[in-house]
């Protein structure tokens, strides 16, 4: 890590928000993943819309919605954003319900985190909702997946 530069710290070492004043305004974007994985018995009623507090899914993808436009609130270092467009798209699997959420904003930093605090609380949505049901659900592989835009370039994780 030698001379590696953390643009999140001043020249004492201490936190600071990044100045992103003189960045080119860029069309960006970001998606993430993560997944649910739940019994079959949930996954059953899940898909059946039986839940006992209601559409799970709608509840989840406005609360990823809503979350991506709050992440400053919530990543201390995050900055807040205008952003142009989230969805949050969710599948059920063998095993596991699948979230996805692409943010997309035209400004001078990135929506990576902004992408990946949409899929946490997507995914903590579904745990609350079917947690009387199954409390040994498991939230894993939270994770980037794409980025475009920005000084760094694009991204893509290998699957």
């Amino acid at each position: 890590m030698m001379g590696q530069e953390f643009t999140h710290l001043d020249d004492t070492g201490q936190a600071r928000m990044v100045n992103v004043a003189a960045k080119d305004q860029t069309l960006r974007n970001a998606t993430a993943k993560a997944k649910v994985f739940m019994s079959q018995n949930t996954l059953a009623k899940l898909n059946e819309g039986e839940m006992p507090k209601g559409d799970v899914f709608a509840a989840a993808r406005i609360a990823g919605i809503q979350a991506s436009k709050r992440t400053s609130e919530l990543i201390p270092l995050c900055h807040p954003l205008a952003i142009n467009a989230v969805s949050v798209d969710l599948e059920v699997h063998e095993d596991h319900v699948a979230i996805e959420a692409i943010v997309s904003i035209e400004g001078k930093t990135g929506v990576e985190m902004e992408a990946l605090t949409a899929c946490s609380v997507a995914a903590l949505t579904i745990y609350d909702m079917c947690k009387s049901i199954d409390k040994e659900m498991v939230i894993s592989d939270i994770s980037l997946w794409e980025k475009t835009g920005g000084k760094s370039g694009p991204y893509k994780r290998k699957e």
